[in-house]
């Protein structure tokens, strides 16, 4: 039946990384409509959030969720077919994939197919962890088929709804909303020590030529400036992973240098850091739209080029784009407001409304009477007959959404050994990403 102002709002979040998880449960918690007196909301109602962290390469460790500090009334790790067997037997209100856009295509289609008989569905919705700067019409096509389809900024809901009607595809979906997890204090002036943080990413830079560099001017920086703390901000420890691979962690390459005594590696939840920082470097994270927010002078870097292969493309127009150099000889970057603006980053207090459009979407589509449609994506059996396909299986299911024979899935949790051997698979998998793979991609040079 349709959600009641009586009974809680029950919400369910499909997450397959770290970053992801963090999305896609803060999104739920900002787009519920559950606060009284909330446009489309209803009032009085509580909110019940279960968590589904999809089994892979990157599901996220207990150190990473707890660092994340998101939490859920339930937790659990699934298979696809584990999870649409959920989906099935459970019965949500609200549904948010926060998944790569391949995941979010085969759970819209076996959605689809667990639902075919049911006169009540949730309302599904999807979005992006951060900055679109690559695979856009990919990307989107893949998410084409939920109910909402969230963009970060008005710059994004534009390009997205010229993507879905470039090809003819229902562009409605599109909603404008802002990254769920920007906050915290505005910056209000230098800290003692002036800090500098240096936020590393995965996977950007990709060369072991270009990271090193990173990490040699980033400690020059702290020799240069011994009065400051200078901060090296990481996503995770050797051999765990987040959204995307980390071949060559920064850890390691830090151990042939000798850095200073004011030169630190930290972890920990980006926003306690940037609660200290005062200058934030980077290449292309998203947490330099986390820093622009609370107005923190914020650096993107150019000395590896200004190219869509790093992101950093994204910040053409920022004010934020800044050498080494330039860093070094105190330059202080000055973004520019309506670039900001743009990009969904409400510093002048617009951030408190960013998510109404979509509460009283999901609040009137909770309210449909004879509940919602079948998921429709843009991609079919007969639109991409050379690609739905093998999009399918990679998560056990054929192209009608239905499991294929023999799919990973259990009725119950697994026990002691099976844990250990995930264990086991797991990180015999990420050696062979760290270690092997890259001795064999130098080889292929020679």
């Amino acid at each position: 039946m349709p959600a009641s102002a009586t009974k809680p709002l029950r919400v369910a979040v499909l997450a397959d990384s770290d970053t992801r998880w963090k999305w896609g449960a803060l999104t739920a918690n900002r787009v519920a409509p559950s606060e009284p007196g909330e446009p489309g909301a209803a009032a009085g109602r509580d909110v019940r959030l279960d968590g589904y962290l999809l089994r892979g390469r990157a599901t996220p460790t207990a150190r990473q969720l707890g660092e994340v500090g998101v939490r859920a009334d339930s937790l659990r790790e699934v298979t696809a077919v584990e999870f649409l067997r959920a989906m099935r037997e459970e019965s949500y209100d609200l549904l948010v994939l926060a998944l790569v856009g391949g995941g979010v295509q085969a759970m819209l289609h076996g959605l689809k197919r667990v639902w075919e008989d049911r006169p009540h569905r949730p309302v599904v919705v999807t979005g992006y962890v951060g900055v679109v700067y690559e695979k856009l019409a990919d990307g989107l096509l893949l998410r084409h088929g939920a109910d909402l389809v969230l963009a970060n900024s008005r710059q994004d809901a534009d390009r997205f709804r010229a993507v879905y009607e470039g090809v003819g595809a229902d562009a409605s979906s599109v909603t404008e909303v802002a990254l769920p997890f920007l906050g915290g204090a505005a910056y209000e002036g230098e800290h003692e020590p002036f800090t500098v943080v240096f936020a590393a990413q995965p996977s950007v830079p990709d060369s072991r030529r270009d990271r090193a560099y990173l990490l040699d001017r980033l400690v020059r920086h702290a020799r240069r400036h011994p009065e400051r703390e200078v901060l090296l901000k990481l996503r995770s420890k050797p051999g765990e992973h987040t959204t995307h691979i980390e071949e060559l962690p920064y850890q390691k390459l830090v151990q042939r240098l000798d850095p200073p005594a004011n030169f630190r590696l930290v972890y920990g939840n980006m926003g306690e850091v940037l609660d200290r920082t005062d200058l934030l470097v980077t290449v292309s994270s998203t947490a330099a739209l986390e820093s622009l927010h609370r107005r923190i002078p914020t650096a993107v870097l150019t000395d590896l080029g200004i190219r869509e292969a790093l992101g950093n493309h994204h910040f053409v127009g920022s004010g934020c784009l800044a050498s080494w150099d330039q860093l070094d000889d105190g330059r202080r970057p000055v973004p520019d407001a309506e670039w900001v603006a743009r990009q969904g980053v409400a510093a002048e207090g617009s951030y408190g409304t960013a998510f109404v459009a979509a509460r009283e979407r999901i609040a009137k589509l909770l309210g449909r009477p004879g509940g919602l449609p079948p998921l429709t994506p843009y991609y079919t059996p007969v639109t991409a007959p050379g690609y739905l396909p093998g999009i399918l299986a990679r998560h056990h299911l054929g192209p009608d959404g239905a499991p294929l024979p023999g799919a990973p899935a259990t009725d119950k949790e697994p026990g002691p050994v099976r844990q250990i051997v995930r264990r086991a698979a797991r990180g015999a998998y990420r050696h062979g990403v760290q270690r092997v793979a890259p001795v064999i991609r130098r080889m292929g040079e020679l």
